[in-house]
């Protein structure tokens, strides 16, 4: 059996279809674990989710920001822009049904008997793997609950930034959720940044990429998307980013953990949004 990661698809599916021909990817005998973002800016994000969802258990996935989007408009709290690309999707007679599943996925997957965790955003500094596991399946619960929305309702915000200052229920989710979805950035004492656009090598001196805290941690290993712009290229050995930013003409990566060989995709148009 061959496991295979692959980075932020967002509805880029015949590039994602393409990409699994050139590994002669077989659901019968090998398993897609998928870094979050499945769905927004590409142009088949309906195609996308039903495709990954009819691999079951083929198939191990965790939500990025990109997802959890989604799922605040399905359930009214937010309103779709032009950009997600989220028409044909919200109105296919199968959404409730894939929404449920959509919601009913993990924030971190490990592999089993391995030291090797995914997430779509990474490792905050102020958690081990462990304790990262623990309030992700806290997420977990909350999200596949009847509950759903009224969780869906409090995650956005950026404060508090710092799990120490998290300290009802609601800003633990927040936290979670933005740890584990849309973290770039910590700042010196490991409060999450989100102002910060600049490339890795112009940041100010008082923010450093979140993978560049773990740098001492040997005995495990991160696999993250979410950050385009570095396109794949991380600089600590045992965490890979696998976003290569082919919703915006660059390509689509998948990783075969067995041998660490990648394989690319381009992206199919000269640009999706």
């Amino acid at each position: 059996m061959a496991i295979y990661f692959v980075g932020d698809i967002q509805g880029c599916y015949h590039e994602l279809r393409a990409l699994l021909d050139q590994v002669a990817f077989s659901p019968e005998t090998d398993q897609l674990w998928l870094a979050g973002d499945l769905v927004a800016r590409g142009p088949d994000s309906l195609k996308t989710l039903r495709y990954i969802k009819a691999l079951g258990n083929s198939a191990r996935v965790v939500l990025g920001n990109h997802d959890l989007h989604l799922l605040a408009i399905y359930g009214g709290l937010k309103k779709a822009k032009a950009s997600d690309c989220f028409d044909e999707l919200l109105a296919a007679a199968d959404v409730d049904e894939l929404m449920d599943w959509l919601a009913s996925q993990p924030l971190i997957q490990k592999l089993p008997n391995e030291n090797v965790y995914m997430s779509h955003a990474g490792l905050p500094p102020f958690w081990t793997p462990a304790e990262a596991m623990e309030q992700a399946n806290d997420v977990n619960i909350k999200l596949a609950s009847a509950l759903r929305n009224d969780w869906l309702a409090i995650m956005y915000g950026e404060e508090p930034n710092l799990w120490s200052l998290a300290k009802s229920a609601d800003e633990k989710f927040r936290v979670t959720v933005n740890s584990l979805t849309r973290m770039r950035y910590c700042q010196l004492d490991y409060g999450l940044e989100f102002s910060c656009k600049l490339a890795v090598e112009q940041a100010p001196a008082h923010i450093k990429p979140w993978f560049e805290f773990t740098q001492k941690q040997t005995n495990y290993s991160w696999i993250f998307g979410h950050w385009a712009s570095l396109m794949g290229h991380c600089p600590v050995d045992n965490i890979y980013a696998l976003d290569t930013g082919c919703v915006w003409g660059g390509h689509l990566t998948l990783l075969r953990w067995s041998d660490k060989q990648l394989f690319t995709e381009p992206c199919h148009s000269a640009k999706q949004k």
